[in-house]
């Protein structure tokens, strides 16, 4: 899930090592099934599209100390290092997949691309005008499909082509949507406002994935919403002084995860629509919320020593977050050692906590079916 850029000034997508994944999901029958790996979402999976689209006006991802863990230097990822997407590209022995406006003209789309950017929404801009909501992006799930079936000739010369090339490719639809209540959210809305924009939400995803699997798709993992009772920024600016309000195992905000639990649940719901009107395709449902969830319960379980509500980086607060004083400004700073925080920037997630999110995804059990054995079952 995520804020849009303008709403914290900065892109806004959660996302969530254990010391004993050591293996680095490098799983050989994947590497022999996928081609590539087409990715559409907002920050959670942007490898450098929003920096490419909007360094002028907004540069902060493209500073130290994103980027610091990995690469050694920022590469537009709203993170230290890599993210879900990274991982799933190197399990399937493929390189990072580029950044689709960044991309040279004579780039070979067969070799996939990422088409998220950072504060994406998965409801059009005109959606949100018409109810006066302002929304800093236009490039929505929809206009990202758009680009997707503007490359297709380079990569199928006919229908039918089509069908059997994107048979090898894996799709990532997501995480999307997080920034259409985030927001309303930032405007004051209550949970009750924001309910109605659920089912939109959820119908602009479906109509993302019929569209793909039309094409020739067919496997797709769709992540649902982390637990935004959880969210660094959302503990931030939704403090609550009344105790219950709070889960006592957890510190999270009760309602505002209860809201993500409905959310989800309406996703889940529409998939296995869409497993019974597509029984050729496979529709992976990547359980983000109870990944995280098990972290939240026991950071140190999972090697967070530093807990996992607090931000790696960030300008100060109780949680380290300060919207005045955001990661990549010199007012903040950032600790020693991010693979012991879950959260990075108070909206992001570490390196290490997509690495567990990823080993998740690909062995299981927070994806039905995981990714390894996923595709020698279409």
């Amino acid at each position: 899930m995520g804020i849009s850029p303008m709403a914290f000034t900065f892109p806004l997508i959660f996302s969530y090592l254990p010391v004993l994944t050591a293996i680095l999901i490098i799983i050989f029958p994947v590497a022999e099934s996928y081609t590539s790996i087409f990715s559409f979402g907002d920050s959670l999976a942007d490898t450098g599209n929003f920096l490419y689209l909007r360094a002028n006006d907004d540069p902060r991802v493209g500073q130290s100390p994103y980027g610091q863990t990995y690469f050694h230097h920022p590469t537009g990822r709203f993170s230290d290092g890599r993210l879900v997407i990274d991982f799933l590209a190197q399990a399937i022995g493929i390189p990072f997949l580029p950044p689709y406006f960044a991309c040279p003209n004579d780039y070979d789309f067969r070799r996939g691309v990422n088409f998220a950017v950072g504060g994406a929404t998965a409801l059009d801009p005109e959606f949100f005008d018409e109810r006066g909501i302002y929304v800093d992006t236009n490039y929505s799930l929809g206009r990202q499909i758009d680009r997707f079936k503007r490359i297709l000739p380079s990569i199928c010369a006919s229908p039918s082509d089509c069908r059997k090339i994107l048979s090898e490719y894996l799709f990532l639809v997501g995480e999307i949507g997080g920034n259409d209540y985030n927001d309303p959210f930032i405007m004051g809305w209550t949970i009750q406002e924001m309910q109605p924009l659920v089912g939109p939400v959820v119908n602009a995803i479906s109509s993302a994935i019929k569209t793909l699997i039309d094409h020739g798709a067919t496997t797709l993992v769709v992540p649902g919403d982390f637990p935004v009772g959880c969210s660094t920024a959302y503990l931030t600016m939704a403090h609550s002084h009344n105790k219950e309000d709070y889960d006592p195992i957890t510190g999270c905000l009760k309602k505002w995860n209860e809201f993500t639990e409905y959310k989800n649940k309406r996703l889940i719901k529409e998939l296995d629509r869409l497993r019974y009107r597509y029984p050729h395709a496979t529709i992976i449902y990547a359980d983000y919320y109870n990944i995280a969830m098990r972290v939240f319960r026991s950071p140190h379980k999972f090697g967070f020593s530093k807990g996992a509500l607090t931000a790696c980086c960030g300008g100060g607060g109780p949680y380290n977050f300060n919207v005045s004083a955001p990661c990549g400004t010199t007012q903040a700073k950032s600790c020693n050692e991010p693979s012991s925080y879950f959260n990075w920037d108070g909206i992001h997630l570490t390196e290490a906590a997509y690495k567990w999110i990823a080993t998740g995804l690909m062995e299981g059990p927070h994806a039905i079916p995981n990714i390894t054995s996923a595709h020698s079952s279409v």
